[in-house]
């Protein structure tokens, strides 16, 4: 990722030449097929967005649910965005379900009894960014489609830390930022919108030069481009995009089912050695995920403790609880320091 910001910046300081080059249409390209192939999805639906949260935006207003109504189901395990933009439309006329978890996962026969006739979109973190949970998408997308809604998911913290596939879970719309298990930076995101949904079912709500090519300024004519692409709309930052794609590549060269196994074997340590300490377990046993929470007996002690190990967790004082997310960079000696600073 330094490697390609360091490029980039060179272009801009110093122009073409050995190894300096712009972020090309090519490579615009490219990043679109490389994130594609990590989640099973065409080039063509796949747009560039500003976040996961812009991508979740753009999906909603394209399906017009405020205009529409009906309800929305989501779980309490999901990010912050879709709990504020759920319920400021439901001012608007949108009815927001918010299906309980118990005891860290969220009971599929739960979100069973919340999703209806008149759903209109089930929305998931796919990897809860709370506790680590992972949704069975596949059997929520059956239980959606088979009352005519849609499925979004939040995979932010899934792309490139476990295996994704949108087309075998039947996910229909999908967003994520590239600064988490993309190894990017932030201000940069991808979203993934079904090709036969692109049109009628969530049509194009805002407009910009980058959905036309061929533009004729005298005639005034232009040609639209096809697919995902009607969803973008200014520049994008190209130096984000150049890391993005350095770090797809990355993920591609390691293996997402070995950067998950690898993971797992250090988040397992800690759903045996934490709780062993006092730090209760929050993320139900056996997922498969790379971020694991606990629960704080005293969180300023902890958040003491973790400070003078200079260790950087996710922390939320209030909630009393604890995230850990581990990835290719972490060893089990940053596990036995980690250990050894709650102890």
């Amino acid at each position: 990722m330094l490697r390609a910001l360091h490029r980039h910046l060179d272009y801009q300081v110093h122009g073409p030449g050995d190894d300096r080059a712009y972020f090309s249409r090519d490579d615009q390209a490219a990043l679109k097929a490389e994130f594609g192939e990590l989640i099973n999805a065409k080039a063509d639906e796949i747009a560039f967005v500003q976040s996961t949260s812009d991508g979740e935006n753009i999906v909603v207003s394209g399906l017009d649910l405020a205009r529409r109504g009906g309800n929305v189901v989501i779980d309490d395990l999901h990010f912050t965005t879709s709990f504020y933009m759920y319920r400021e439309l439901e001012a608007h006329g949108l009815e927001l379900r918010i299906v309980k978890n118990k005891d860290g996962a969220v009971p599929l026969e739960a979100m069973d009894q919340a999703i209806d006739a008149e759903t209109r979109l089930v929305s998931i973190a796919l990897v809860s960014n709370i506790n680590g949970h992972l949704h069975d998408a596949a059997a929520v997308a059956a239980l959606a489609h088979a009352k005519g809604a849609y499925l979004y998911a939040d995979i932010i913290q899934a792309a490139g830390a476990i295996p994704v596939d949108v087309k075998a879970t039947g996910i229909d719309f999908a967003a994520a930022s590239t600064y988490k298990w993309l190894m990017a930076e932030r201000g940069f995101g991808l979203l993934y919108v079904r090709r036969d949904l692109q049109d009628e079912v969530v049509p194009t709500t805002r407009w910009g030069h980058r959905q036309v090519h061929n533009f004729d300024r005298l005639a005034m004519t232009w040609d639209k481009r096809p697919g995902a692409a009607r969803y973008e709309t200014g520049n994008i930052s190209e130096p984000l995009a150049a890391t993005s794609l350095a770090g797809l590549r990355y993920i591609k060269s390691l293996g997402v089912e070995n950067i998950a196994s690898h993971a797992n074997v250090l988040i397992q340590r800690l759903q045996v050695e934490l709780p062993e300490l006092g730090y209760r377990s929050l993320t139900p046993s056996g997922t498969r995920t790379p971020i694991a929470a606990f629960g704080l007996p005293d969180p300023d002690d902890a958040r003491r403790r973790l400070k003078e190990a200079n260790i950087v967790v996710s922390g939320v004082a209030a909630e009393r609880r604890v995230r850990v997310s581990v990835s290719v960079f972490n060893t089990h000696d940053d596990i036995d320091r980690l250990v050894k600073a709650l102890a």
